[in-house]
């Protein structure tokens, strides 16, 4: 069996935790729920996990997909260096953020999730897993002229090459002979 990646299934589950941990906390200061405030640090949290996790890291094997305009957030997470780099900063910061969720009802569900991807994220850091940014590749322009072929000269259906005429002013030697005998169909 391989490698677990633990690195891919946190950012997963961080990503999941930060919109449940958004939605939780507009519940929350929508309804005017006792102890709102922490709804509105839901709200505010929910918003900074997403924008953290929605870029995915480069994977050890090299097969990454990246996420659909991930490349606008993956130069930003990339500008702040170590303090995203490092899954133990991270595991770390996710934990810090869940903490408050706990104390409201509607943000419970974000915070326990949050909480599991701060623990899967901890995992990463001790099996020495790093963020890497998927950057684009940047292949060479291949020329025109060079991947032009030459048009066939004789028009569809085209007979296979052995059979093909012969273009000659000699018309005995421009013939060959049919190999598919032609009868006549009596019907």
């Amino acid at each position: 069996m391989g490698k677990i990646e633990w690195a891919m299934w946190a950012n997963e589950q961080a990503l999941a935790s930060g919109l449940i941990y958004l939605t939780g906390g507009i519940v929350g200061v929508a309804g005017q729920l006792k102890g709102w405030e922490f709804a509105a640090f839901g709200i505010a949290a929910g918003v900074f996990v997403c924008l953290l996790e929605y870029p995915r890291s480069k994977r050890a094997k090299g097969t990454s997909v990246e996420r659909t305009g991930q490349y606008c957030f993956t130069v930003c997470v990339k500008a702040f260096g170590p303090l995203t780099r490092n899954y133990y900063v991270r595991a770390f910061l996710h934990a810090a953020l869940c903490v408050p969720g706990g104390f409201m009802l509607a943000t419970v569900l974000g915070c326990v999730c949050l909480g599991m991807a701060s623990l899967i994220y901890l995992s990463a850091a001790i099996h020495g897993e790093h963020w890497e940014p998927i950057l684009p590749k940047m292949e060479p322009l291949k020329h025109a002229t060079q991947s032009i072929k030459h048009p066939p000269q004789n028009p569809p259906p085209r007979p296979p090459p052995e059979l093909r005429r012969k273009r000659t002013d000699d018309l005995e030697s421009a013939s060959y002979v049919n190999p598919i005998p032609v009868t006549a169909n009596e019907c």
